[in-house]
């Protein structure tokens, strides 16, 4: 027997080539996707076969690099490149031979056409080149930070769900620009003030404003042309679809080159011999993606048609890592070329169109009108932050071209007071009104310039403009990579110290005062806390008064950037803006945009900003957003300041804190679980597990419109929200409901031990002696798949959030030291995308950087992150790629981290052993600290990331606000201790899982302590 077990434990033959040869693959993989049009040509086998697509479906549809290159050493595949080789000119001698005078004609074409093949594929060689140099110069520099005394961070591309750019990622070519000097007034001259400056900034300046235009038509006959277009070429093949040239935008970066569509991927290679080229500073092309770029089709999921300096000749792409890349191109014909080119992806899944072509080619106006997103606005279903950012989307505004970057009102004007109330109206800007109109006399000023306008120009009120590239990195002027694109943009001078950001309420006052100010705010001010704060020690100069430039100044209420920002952000959704906004967009992507009703709300800018003043190619205009709703009539105001209220914020009687309690029949503690609540489901539910591994599939009864309401009783089980597992009530059968696998005795069954996917259908489980994790079915109980990977047990498993058809990331963690990340296929509802190979699925990433067991871990997808914590030692953030960013170092006796719950906005809550808990930001800074005296065993975050909720052995739930551990409410102590808990999809219910064998169900109510201790600061 051991003989026999020493045999079975001995890997194959297979097993040790695939080892073996497994580095070769991502080249082969490289050199077969490049060029497989060319190749596909000529490698025929002897029946005809395609062999090169034989070797694509091998490379595709396994991680085995075995049967690749025994088909590439195959008798066959020799004999076809033997035979084979000169197919083309033998085939062409012959047509020569029997129709010479065709023949001679189609020499010459079959010349130009292989000439220019050969060019294509010199292209496509160059850029394959100027890739692996690039990834090889970023690999070299993967960790140069030992040598250096300081660390230097830069703000990471990755966008959120909200398009938020909030990652921080270690930057090689940081630096402190200590030789760098400012600007003093004579490097101004004497005439360049504010106003001649910002008017020359007008050229590059887009504000999207155009004359009426039709609706988009999502039905009728209308579209059968284009229906027929996108068959058609969906059905093209060949080497390349479509070759042209092109420029990729970038901020403070416009490079020239060559696009190249293939039937799979996009290709960008640079022209670097274009004098324009060569005079961009190196140290701006090192933060320009993009310049010998390579994007698969697979990868695409939005294209946004987009203006660059004034003409319709530019596309915005969007990718699945969360990034974006823009283009320009000749015409707009070519434009429409390269959509059609392209995948059928539309404007993406967020706005409610159809993914069709003819989405991305929409105007502004026409996705305006037929999104559904301002309905979904109106309804309070999306944040008014949300409802911003798509209109700025959509309108061309985009982060690629500083000149259009997303523009966002100021809301408050109270930057003086030690405290500030959001219920007092006098601390709001007037948002019917233009930025420049808000001072009275600053106006008449303005008012006066325009009628008494003696320039042959058509007369304006304003020679600056509420958002350019100048003010954009102004205002940005700390952080990475806007530092060094203010710089450049600046002759390598910082600014003059009076000019620099350096306070909100001096720039407030200056907006105010300054005829030759009226910027409005960017996005960051509403989400990113960094950019006040001078982290790498930029010596920014001394103002007139003698007092330095360094961190930004902030309001007297505000103690620290993180609470400028959220409260900055809650007066951005309160009722007081909301009921105003409307307005102030209609100022900026509305009919008060331009023409008379621009001139009656003092809302005229410089001519140049608008589209048509300059007949650019005589291209035609597109229309904008003209309108927010029905403005038809004088009942406008009245439509939209009384929107429907908050379905959040209910204010029906006092509901009694305990809804129901359940108890189940095995006593046996329960560790886990998960409400997959959304009424979409096949089977909403509240899913159970025991530390027995006894699990429950419970109904969930959405009964929140019944509570409250006359005659309703607990004791009307139909009323109640959860049913209990019919199989667990009966007792009939717990075999379908019962994980039979044994795991490590040496193993604490916890609430990390488990997950449940979003349909309630499959349930993870970790802890198993033979170092895997496995997948079982929530139906049957049945064994579906088995996960190895780790080199020693599984102690701990987290799911990230899902998306449209459940697919999401798992993280696994070992007593190895390291972290698998998997990806979870909702399709298949296996580990791993490919089902032919469900029984060795890869990890997508190993997350290394521990030195003890791993413990706990929580992952977001949605920001990119995975942060983890060992046995001992600090909690680690990483990439969802693999890269380390981060260690969060929190105080001495924080060392023992025991849970982690991160939310989507960037709060990142992690319980220490002993009662410690810290608050940190995703980029690493503790913002807050507690100790508590209960022994924590479940946390968990309301979706908005404000609220944390803690249990424990006390049996006593607790809510607390996230940022400052303030203390909200205290729930009735339980009789046994609470070891899980989970929130229901409408944040309404908190469902805990009991050490007696039961679940307690309590109604929360987050917007009632928002309005109760959210309201002064």
């Amino acid at each position: 027997r051991s003989i026999y077990f020493a045999y079975c434990q001995e890997p194959s033959i297979t097993t040790k080539l695939e080892r073996a040869l497994e580095k070769v693959a991502p080249l082969l993989r490289e050199i077969f996707v490049d060029f497989a049009p060319f190749l596909s040509r000529s490698l025929l086998g002897s029946h005809g076969q395609e062999l090169l697509i034989e070797g694509l479906v091998c490379m595709k549809s396994s991680t085995s690099v075995v049967e690749l290159v025994m088909l590439l050493c195959s008798q066959e595949w020799q004999n076809s490149i033997q035979k084979n080789a000169d197919v083309n000119l033998l085939h062409l001698f012959s047509l020569s031979f029997f129709h010479p005078y065709f023949g001679q004609s189609n020499c010459a074409q079959y010349a130009a056409d292989r000439k220019e093949e050969e060019t294509m594929c010199d292209h496509l060689i160059s850029a394959a080149k100027h890739r692996d140099h690039v990834t090889a110069n970023q690999s070299s520099c993967l960790f140069p930070f030992s040598s250096q005394l300081h660390d230097f961070w830069r703000l990471d591309y990755w966008e959120d769900d909200l398009r938020r750019r909030r990652r921080f990622v270690r930057n090689p070519f940081g630096s402190t620009h200590l030789d760098i000097t400012c600007k003093s007034l004579e490097d101004y001259g004497p005439e360049e003030d504010e106003a001649l400056r910002g008017r020359k900034g007008f050229r590059g300046q887009v504000v999207v404003c155009q004359s009426p235009e039709t609706e988009l038509m999502l039905e009728g006959d209308d579209d059968a042309v284009n229906l027929l277009q996108e068959k058609e070429v969906d059905n093209l093949a060949g080497p390349v679809v479509l070759s042209t040239p092109a420029q990729l935008i970038a901020p403070v970066t416009v490079a020239r080159g060559t696009l190249s569509i293939t039937t799979t991927e996009i290709y960008f290679e640079v022209d670097e011999d274009e004098p324009a080229f060569r005079r961009i500073d190196a140290k701006v092309l090192v933060y320009s993606e993009g310049l010998h770029g390579k994007w698969m089709f697979s990868e695409i999921r939005a294209v946004f048609t987009r203006r660059f300096l004034l003409q319709n000749t530019a596309l915005e792409i969007f990718m699945a890592n969360r990034t974006s890349i823009m283009f320009n191109f000749p015409d707009q014909p070519t434009v429409k070329k390269v959509v059609y080119s392209l995948p059928c992806v539309g404007v993406g899944t967020s706005y409610g169109l159809p993914q069709a072509r003819r989405i991305s080619l929409a105007t502004p106006r026409q996705l305006f009108k037929s999104s559904n997103m301002t309905q979904r606005w109106q309804r309070r279903e999306i944040s008014n932050f949300e409802y911003l950012m798509f209109l700025n989307t959509i309108a061309g505004r985009t982060y690629n071209d500083l000149n259009q970057y997303p523009v966002f009102p100021w809301v408050l004007t109270n930057y003086e007071s030690e405290e500030l109330d959001l219920t007092v109206p006098g601390n709001f800007r007037d948002l019917s009104k233009p930025i420049g109109a808000l001072n009275p006399k600053r106006a008449v000023f303005y008012a006066d310039r325009y009628e008494s306008w003696d320039e042959e120009t058509p007369p304006c009120h304003y020679t600056t403009h509420y958002s350019t590239a100048a003010s954009t990195l102004h205002w940005l002027v700390r952080i990475e990579p806007f530092t060094t694109f203010f710089l450049n943009a600046n002759g390598n001078k910082f600014d003059l110290p009076n000019r620099t950001f350096s306070g909100i309420a001096r720039s407030w006052r200056h907006c105010q005062r300054d005829t030759a100010d009226v910027k409005e705010l960017i996005p960051e001010f509403y989400y990113l806390p960094e950019m006040f704060v001078n982290s790498n020690g930029y010596c920014l100069g001394d103002r007139d008064d003698g007092v330095p430039v360094c961190d930004v100044e902030l309001p007297a209420w505000a103690k620290k950037p993180e609470d400028f920002v959220r409260i900055n952000r809650m007066a951005l959704e309160s009722e007081f803006v909301s009921c105003q906004l409307h307005q102030w967009i209609d100022l900026i992507f509305g009919y008060k945009q331009r023409g008379p009703e621009a001139a009656r709300a003092l809302n005229v800018f410089h001519h140049l900003t608008y589209e048509g003043s300059v007949n650019l190619d005589s291209l035609a205009s597109d229309p904008p957003i003209r309108e927010v709703g029905r403005h038809e009539n004088s009942n406008r105001l009245s439509e939209f300041c009384f929107l429907p209220q908050s379905p959040l914020m209910f204010k029906d009687q006092m509901q009694q804190d305990v809804i129901m309690v359940l108890k189940f029949p095995s006593n046996s503690p329960v560790t886990h679980v998960a409400a997959n609540t959304l009424p979409h489901l096949t089977l909403p539910a509240v899913v159970t597990i025991t530390c027995s591994r006894l699990f429950a599939v419970n109904r969930w009864h959405n009964t929140v419109g019944l509570r409250g309401a006359p005659g309703y009783s607990l004791e009307q089980a139909h009323h109640l929200p959860i049913e209990m597992d019919s199989l667990i009530a009966n007792n009939s059968g717990t075999n379908k409901r019962q994980i039979t696998d044994l795991v490590d005795q040496s193993i604490q069954i916890n609430t990390q031990c488990f997950v449940v996917m979003a349909d309630n259908r499959y349930i993870l489980v970790c802890g198993f002696w033979d170092k895997s994790f496995r997948v079982y079915s929530s139906d049957t109980g049945k064994l579906t798949q088995i996960v190895f990977g780790h080199w020693d047990v599984v102690t701990c498993l987290a799911r990230s959030e899902s998306y449209i058809g459940g697919d999401c990331y798992i993280v696994s963690g070992s007593r190895d030291a390291t972290l698998l990340l998997w990806y979870w296929s909702g399709r298949h509802h296996i580990i791993g995308d490919n089902p032919n190979n469900s029984d060795y699925p890869a990890p997508r990433a190993v997350l290394t950087g521990h030195d003890y067991e791993v413990v706990c871990v929580s992952v977001c997808a949605e920001l990119g992150i995975v942060i983890s914590g060992a046995k001992e030692g600090p909690c680690l953030v990483h990439t969802i790629t693999g890269d380390l960013l981060r260690a969060l170092e929190g105080p001495d006796s924080c060392v023992l981290p025991r849970l982690i719950s991160v939310s989507s906005e960037g709060h990142c809550i992690i319980y220490y052993d002993r009662g410690q808990f810290c608050n940190f930001s995703i980029n690493g800074k503790l913002l807050a600290q507690m100790e508590i005296n209960d022994s924590t065993r479940a946390i968990l975050l309301s979706s908005d990331g404000q609220n944390l909720v803690t249990g424990g052995d006390n049996g006593v739930v607790e809510v607390w606000q996230a940022c400052e551990f303030k203390q909200l409410y205290v729930y009735p102590g339980c009789d046994a201790g609470i070891r899980a808990m989970d929130l229901s999809h409408d944040q309404r219910t908190l469902i805990t899982g009991m050490a007696s064998g039961s679940i307690v169900a309590f109604n929360i109510d987050f917007n009632r302590w928002h309005f109760e201790h959210q309201n002064r600061y």
